[in-house]
Formats: structure tokens, C-alpha cells, sequence
């Protein structure tokens, strides 16, 4: 589990006089999943691309499972697995003929075919539907269907390449249950997404691509951090509590109406204790207490774009 599946190093992509990837460095532990976050055109996709063979870097290395992209792409191409935005089933197939189509083209031989897609069919919840022209399909069953035709060789390393675009709620907490099944079962996934809730429930660490370079890097929670607008916010049961405390906890914001007292926190645990630990030492009783961190909106926020690249951020808290 702590060997890299997946090891990029000053990785470099453009198109004519656009720079799209300006050294990229990227690190993903085999059996996690590694959310991959940006702006539109940040180069996500571009990177996914690359790390699949589908396209040559112009600098740098990407490897996967060992193998490298340009020297082994061979190598690469049957550790991975590879669903893109759009959904790439036939629309004038079954759901079987779609997954049998795709064992074929992969050389399972008819026996092994047959049998692979049906453990999928049965995996994604497609037994009922196999046999319907895809026509009849809900946008999250193609999808389904998609990442099941990803699966038929079962490989070590998936790339999901935004997947859960444009369906529905149901639809996509489905999605997000399977990708936790498979990591559950030892594989790793490469995740490009623009919901950051979906970053937030299935990635073990984010990477934050803007401009070409990762601006941040590290578990959702370390993100999280980054950003200012933590606190901690204490309740008292009468006036004189609060007061006490906004006196005892210099730089607090006090709400008399609401006999609540904000202290500006990192949202760790330290801060808390520090907190905690002066109340106690000057006699003071808290009625409740809650724990404020910013949101992954946040930290999208203040690392991208203009506002991003004004001031730098990595998750030990330093700036550049």
C-alpha cells in the first residue's frame, strides 16, 4: 500500500505558445483514491491523457505500476483502466453486447468473456437491464455500464476522468459506492472532478492543479487547514461567562444576543486544547462547543485563479 501506483516528475505539456502542464509533481499510493481538482482548463484531463498513453508529455516522467508512459506504454496500458467524460458505450448494443464487445476487443477469449461479463452485470446492478437496447438506460445506469466495460480486464489503476457529470444525486452517491468497493479491493483511482463534495467523500488525499503546477497537495482535512476562517465557537449559559472568556481569549468576536464567543482556530486539535485549557485555568464553564473549518469550496477558492496564485499555499502552512 506504500508503494506509488502512480509517480509523476516535472511533468511539462503545451499546445503551441500555451503552456498547459509547467512541472507537475504527483505522488499516488497504490490502493487510494487521489482526487485531482482545477479550473476549467487547469489540465486535468490533459494529465490523465498522458498518464494513459493517449498523449506524449513535452518534459518530465509519469510512470504507472513502474512502467513509464513514453518507454513502456504497452506496460501501461494493461495495468489501466480509463472512463472519460463522456460516456463511450454503443448505443446500438445491449448493456451485454457493449461489455462482451469490450472482452473481446481485450482477448479474453469467448469462454473467459462470458463469464467476466457476467460478474460485471451482476457487480453493477445491469442483470435486469442486460439484455435492453441502451436506449432504455437512466444516464447513471450508462455510466454504470461505462466504468463496467473499464473493468473487464480488471486493472490496477483506474482513471475516472470527471464520471459522475450530469447525473443526478442517486445516481452519483451509486457511482461514489462502487468507487469505494473497488479501492476497498486493492485498486487505485485517479480522480478528475468539479464536485468538490465528490473530492471530499471518496479521495484519501487532493491534489489542487491551477496554472499549470500543483498549488497544494495533501488530505482533505490538511486542505481544509490551509485556508483562514477556522473557529471554534463557544456557548455560555449567561452573560457574565461570555464576558469573562472574550477577556481571557484575546482576538475572540463575541455574539451577547446569541451569548456565543468565535475563536479564530486551525480546526486542530492543539487549538482546541490550548482554548480549553485557558477557560479551565480561569474557572470557566463553556455550555457547548462547536468546531468550524473551512469547506473544500474554500480552499478552491483561495488557491486558484488570481486570488490563488497572489499567494501560495502548501499543507505545512507555508507561503511563497
Amino acid at each position: 500500500m506504500n508503494t506509488p501506483a502512480i509517480e509523476v516528475t516535472g511533468l511539462r505539456k503545451s499546445y503551441g505558445g500555451t503552456v498547459v502542464l509547467d512541472g507537475v509533481d504527483l505522488s499516488v499510493r497504490a490502493g487510494t483514491v487521489t482526487a485531482l481538482l482545477g479550473p476549467n482548463g487547469a489540465g486535468k484531463t490533459t494529465v490523465v491523457n498522458i498518464l494513459s498513453t493517449l498523449l506524449r508529455p513535452d518534459g518530465g516522467t509519469a510512470s504507472v505500476n513502474g512502467a513509464d508512459v513514453v518507454r513502456r506504454p504497452g506496460a501501461v496500458r494493461a495495468a489501466i483502466g480509463l472512463t472519460g467524460q463522456f460516456s463511450a458505450v454503443d448505443k446500438l448494443l445491449t448493456g451485454e453486447e457493449n461489455l462482451l464487445l469490450m472482452a473481446r476487443l481485450r482477448h479474453l477469449g469467448a469462454k473467459r468473456s462470458k463469464t467476466r461479463v457476467a460478474e460485471l452485470l451482476e457487480q453493477f446492478d445491469l442483470v435486469e437491464a442486460a439484455r435492453k437496447p441502451l436506449a432504455t438506460y437512466s444516464g447513471g445506469m450508462q455510466r454504470r455500464l461505462d466504468l463496467a466495460m473499464t473493468l473487464v480486464t480488471a486493472p490496477s489503476v483506474i482513471f475516472l476522468d470527471e464520471p459522475t457529470t450530469g447525473l443526478d444525486p442517486s445516481s452519483r452517491h451509486t457511482m461514489w459506492d462502487i468507487v469505494r468497493g473497488l479501492v476497498t479491493g486493492g485498486t487505485t483511482v485517479l480522480l478528475t472532478t468539479q464536485y468538490l463534495d465528490e473530492a471530499d467523500e471518496l479521495a484519501h488525499r487532493i491534489a489542487v492543479l491551477d496554472g499549470g503546477r500543483i498549488v497544494a497537495d495533501g488530505t482533505p482535512d490538511e486542505l481544509k487547514r490551509l485556508v483562514p476562517g477556522g473557529h471554534i465557537r463557544l456557548r455560555f449559559t449567561d452573560a457574565a461567562g461570555l464576558e469573562h472568556a472574550a477577556r481571557v481569549l484575546d482576538g475572540s468576536t463575541s455574539d451577547e444576543a446569541a451569548l456565543t464567543l468565535t475563536v479564530p482556530s486551525d480546526g486542530g486539535v492543539g487549538a482546541l486544547r490550548a482554548t480549553l485549557d485557558r477557560l479551565e485555568a480561569a474557572d470557566i464553564e463553556v455550555d457547548d462547543l462547536s468546531i468550524h473549518t473551512p469547506d473544500l469550496d474554500d480552499v478552491f477558492f483561495a488557491l486558484t485563479g488570481a486570488n490563488g496564485r497572489a499567494s501560495r499555499v502548501d499543507t505545512k502552512g507555508t507561503q511563497s
